[in-house]
């Protein structure tokens, strides 16, 4: 199961942007009192599709497409050097698919600022230097060791080679998704888990009065930087949205529209969440049950097929595909898609497509 971890610094929000997330309402309490197990919960990933695909079969059993989201303790400053709950907290960093990254942009007198102040591009990139310096400790320690041996086999002079190439990237004060790898260095760097590889949605955590960009500290900032780095970056209500979590929906709306927001930045953060990771959706539909299963941007129509069932990988013979937009177009109806020419059969190099909706032809 693909998880994103949920970093910032203490008092940054990020409690609150999970039961956000998972609308757990005011249900999980912050971090206190040293605790450093992450708060978990798996959560449906909103698809608008999905939902019309189940009200069109009306189906028995309904299965969205799920992610694990991980709320960490917060990072302090040292963290990455094994201060405070650094070491607790940088394992549990290292086991994340991605990072979401909540920034405080809020100011509160009853919260006060670790850093007595809202700095968002501060604070964002305090955690962005804990997290290398992490990946510089894994990595001295393996230069150590290798540097204790009298001689290295050529695997290993390999990797010292590629090691010291991070770790100078690294000293720039860059993150290791920056850095171009070879397929070879790719599966060599996998089995050190370095947190700066993995991709990372930047989350501002608002106020409600907070609903123009110029009323949000250091925005252009902070715009410029995901922009410059290449990350995700969403806005989110995150006090705001918590409290609303047991209105009904129509209640909901009519309070962001008075507050003149135009959309909740729950679904929209996982969504990217989702999307950070490469991931796309295919269903299956039927009076059974209708399922978003989740694949790999790029993956074949045989993966599709094995991640319904072995067996229908094992005796794949053809998937029977039509895309979402089409079945749309042709008035919801397969007959009609089939008429049309848009139902069709694919071999199994088909690349599934986002939104795809496939039945597997099998024999075993």
């Amino acid at each position: 199961m693909l998880r994103c971890g949920i970093v910032g610094l203490p008092l940054s929000g990020k409690t609150t942007v999970f039961n956000v997330i998972t609308r757990a309402g005011a249900e999980v309490k912050a971090y206190a009192g040293g605790k450093t197990d992450p708060n978990r919960a798996m959560v449906a990933v909103p698809d608008e599709r999905f939902d019309r695909l189940v009200h069109l079969f009306q189906p028995k059993k309904v299965s969205p497409a799920v992610m694990e989201f991980v709320d960490l303790a917060g990072l302090s400053r040292g963290a990455g050097k094994g201060a405070g709950l650094g070491n607790a907290f940088l394992s549990f960093v290292g086991d994340a698919d991605a990072l979401v990254h909540v920034v405080r942009c809020f100011d509160n007198p009853d919260v006060p600022h670790p850093e007595e102040s809202v700095d968002p591009l501060r604070d964002w990139q305090i955690v962005e230097m804990e997290l290398i310096f992490r990946d510089l400790g894994v990595i001295e320690n393996r230069l150590s060791r290798l540097g204790a041996k009298k001689r290295l086999l050529p695997e290993e002079e390999q990797e010292k080679v590629l090691l010291e190439r991070c770790q100078a990237h690294l000293m720039e004060e860059r993150p290791l998704r920056e850095l171009a790898f070879s397929p070879e260095e790719e599966r060599s760097v996998r089995g050190f888990a370095f947190v700066t590889r993995k991709p990372e949605l930047v989350v501002l955590n608002l106020d409600e009065t907070q609903t123009d960009e110029t009323r949000i500290p250091g925005w252009k900032d902070m715009e410029k930087l995901v922009s410059e780095r290449g990350l995700g970056l969403v806005r989110i209500y995150g006090r705001m949205e918590m409290d609303m979590a047991d209105l009904a929906p129509e209640e909901q709306e009519e309070f962001m529209k008075d507050l003149g927001v135009v959309e909740s930045g729950r679904n929209r953060l996982i969504a990217r969440a989702y999307g950070l990771l490469g991931l796309i959706s295919f269903f299956t539909t039927g009076s059974d049950e209708v399922k978003a299963w989740t694949l790999r941007k790029g993956d074949t129509a045989l993966a599709a097929a094995g991640t319904i069932h072995s067996d229908l990988a094992r005796g794949f013979i053809r998937a029977q595909v039509v895309s979402y937009e089409d079945f749309c177009a042709h008035g919801e109806s397969l007959p009609r898609c089939r008429e049309a020419g848009v139902l069709r059969l694919e071999g199994r190099d088909y690349l599934v497509a986002d939104g795809d909706m496939i039945e597997i032809r099998f024999n075993v």
